[in-house]
């Protein structure tokens, strides 16, 4: 696999530099200069011929690393894409959303920093537009079945793929005014910008997937009335049910969840004119919850001119290093600094959130406290309370299960107690001919799953309506990370 000598000739891992901050945060670009090609293949040499790619069992796509590695190594950059396309159908995405838990089980990753995956992979996409090598792939034959999928976010859009190249005629539907869902409104663009969506779309639509962009299915069109238009249902809707704080002041004016904040501003940076749009201009902001979504509302917040930006996170602050008990090959829970936390404001752990305050219904601060640790329960520590001024505060707490209402009340599918689909082992719900995929039947997970879902599920719909599938199914609902 690549050079056999790489990893021993090239020890440093090196990556995309990012754009000064002082630049950077003046604008909605993406965050990374341009890549050069020639560190990127450097790093590609630097894979292993490890014998046992553990890498492919840390990514639940499958995706085959180190022969794509090797193709990149040795400049042959078609041969790469269409490699990568096997297994991954929208490593754009992956290659810019995903935390890469595949470098995690990186086998180099034992003694030395593990291969840059996430920026090979990245590289070779955006190369494979350039030159023109992604182009659409029209089936042979049509079945003469229909699917209909809702939700156009990464599962949607790759089952869509897969059964519109299986032959079947697919409508996407999405009940925002563009398709992309999450990818659309839920991504800054200073992580993923916009157009990576619409190039792809093209090659959906030239493949035949239709799409049916502001269609609410439950309220614009009954769930029994879709499944009665289609041989098949994929519900592909994510786990969009914010978690809330139920805490005093909850309802002052200034208290938000992070998703409508995130919503609002992707709307005004594709050109929308949105009335009462949630701002961060001029304001103290604090951001509850330290995971991905607080940082990108750190970064949007920065961009629009807050004043201050302080995250507070109710946990430990987690250590620099993979600890004892998240050994190798595992995903481990590190302290990572994305880009937003290189450009403004601060985050401290321990803290626990106590209550909101105001004044005449709007939001003057939030009162918070050390967290301390009770019969395995994380408390705010008496004593320690202090008011943090603030004029808004955004709820980045996750997400507790599918916004499911109408989809049980209108076709009696079940929910689980997780608040998800509920789905047997292919992807299949109690109701013939409707199937879920991502995070819906999941629960919140990361892009690679999400897609992962989406061509299991594909595979799974595609024998039900044939009797028969030749389409991937990389993983079982049951599936989950490794473990140790």
């Amino acid at each position: 696999m690549a050079d056999p000598r790489g990893f021993l000739k090239v020890t440093e891992r090196e990556t995309a530099k990012r754009r000064p901050v002082a630049i950077r945060i003046k604008d909605w670009n993406e965050v990374y200069e341009q890549r050069d090609q020639a560190v990127i293949r450097t790093q590609a040499s630097r894979c292993m011929d490890c014998g046992v790619p553990f890498c492919h069992q840390g990514c639940p796509l499958g995706n085959l690393i180190p022969e794509w590695n090797d193709l990149t190594w040795r400049d042959q950059g078609k041969a790469a894409s269409e490699r990568l396309h096997q297994t991954n159908n929208f490593p754009e995405f992956t290659g810019r959303l995903c935390p890469a838990p595949c470098e995690s089980s990186c086998v180099l990753g034992i003694n030395q920093p593990a291969v840059t995956i996430k920026e090979i992979e990245v590289s070779i996409i955006d190369q494979a537009f350039d030159k023109g090598f992604v182009t659409p792939h029209a089936p042979e034959r049509m079945t003469g079945k229909t699917v209909a999928v809702v939700g156009s976010g990464p599962a949607g859009l790759a089952a869509a793929q897969q059964l519109a190249r299986a032959g079947h005629t697919v409508a996407v539907y999405e009940r925002d005014d563009r398709i992309g869902g999450l990818l659309r409104y839920g991504i800054p663009d200073f992580k993923m910008e916009k157009h990576h969506i619409d190039r792809r779309l093209a090659q959906l639509e030239a493949e035949g997937v239709r799409f049916r962009a502001g269609v609410n299915i439950g309220v614009d069109i009954t769930w029994e009335e879709l499944r009665s238009r289609y041989d098949a249902v994929l519900v592909a809707t994510g786990a969009t049910k914010p978690r809330d704080l139920g805490v005093a002041g909850r309802e002052l004016e200034g208290v938000h969840y992070a998703m409508d904040y995130l919503t609002q501003s992707n709307q005004a940076v594709a050109g929308d004119s949105v009335e009462g749009q949630i701002s961060a201009a001029g304001k103290h902001v604090i951001v509850l919850g330290g995971g991905d979504t607080g940082a990108d509302c750190i970064g949007t917040a920065t961009r629009q001119g807050a004043l201050s930006v302080t995250t507070f996170a109710i946990g430990k602050q987690p250590p620099a290093e993979r600890p004892g008990h998240q050994p190798w090959p595992t995903f481990p829970t590190l302290f990572e600094v994305a880009s937003a936390h290189e450009e403004f404001g601060e985050r401290q752990y321990l803290s626990s959130t106590v209550e909101f305050v105001g004044e005449n219904g709007k939001l003057t601060g939030v009162k918070v406290a050390e967290t301390e640790f009770v019969d395995g329960k994380r408390l705010p520590k008496a004593g320690t309370e202090r008011i943090v001024p603030a004029e808004l505060v955004l709820l980045a707490l996750g997400f507790t299960g599918v916004e499911g209402e109408t989809l049980a009340d209108q076709s009696e599918v079940s929910i689980d107690n997780r608040g998800n689909v509920a789905r047997d082992a292919k992807y299949a719900t109690n109701v013939d001919g409707v199937f879920v995929a991502g995070d819906a039947g999941r629960g919140q997970s990361l892009i690679v799953w999400a897609i992962a879902e989406g061509r299991a599920a594909a595979a799974a719909i595609d024998e039900y309506l044939e009797g028969t599938t030749e389409l991937p199914s990389p993983v079982k609902p049951t599936d989950r990370p490794i473990s140790i």
